[in-house]
């Protein structure tokens, strides 16, 4: 099994900069307009967060139909590792991997899928979500 320290090994040889803000979770910032990935050693998996958009207060589920079903759409035809969520008002693209088998290269490739995914879909997401007018 991948150990604490094999894990933060990984973390730092992906490349984006690599902060441990408490034991056993990391924030990884990578280019710039992209979100930080946090990933948390937590035994037996590991698990990666990335923070998508925030749909803001109290949206209605009903208008926000086609943005759900697109995100399953997405988890279903478009995301190689992980797969979109609903977090109270945030979405989230997230991954667990294994420390059982986990190997440095299905790390990278959870990570990069994550990175990709969120700044690829995230323009025609944005579309799909309704916005209040005042009258």
């Amino acid at each position: 099994m991948i150990t604490r320290e094999d894990l933060e090994s990984f973390l730092l040889r992906i490349g984006p900069e690599c902060e441990e803000v408490e034991e056993g979770m990391w924030v990884l910032r990578g280019p710039e307009n992209v979100a930080p990935v946090v990933v948390h050693y937590s035994p037996p998996v590991v698990l990666l967060r990335l923070k998508v958009l925030d749909l803001g207060p109290a949206q209605d589920d009903a208008r926000l139909a086609g943005f759900y079903r697109r995100l399953l759409e997405l988890n279903a035809n478009d995301i190689v590792h992980g797969s979109y969520g609903v977090e109270g008002s945030e979405v989230i693209l997230s991954d667990a991997l294994d420390l059982e088998t986990l190997g440095f290269e299905a790390l990278r490739s959870s990570y990069e899928s994550l990175v990709l995914a969120a700044s690829s879909h995230l323009p025609g997401l944005v579309e799909l979500i309704p916005v209040a007018h005042e009258g």
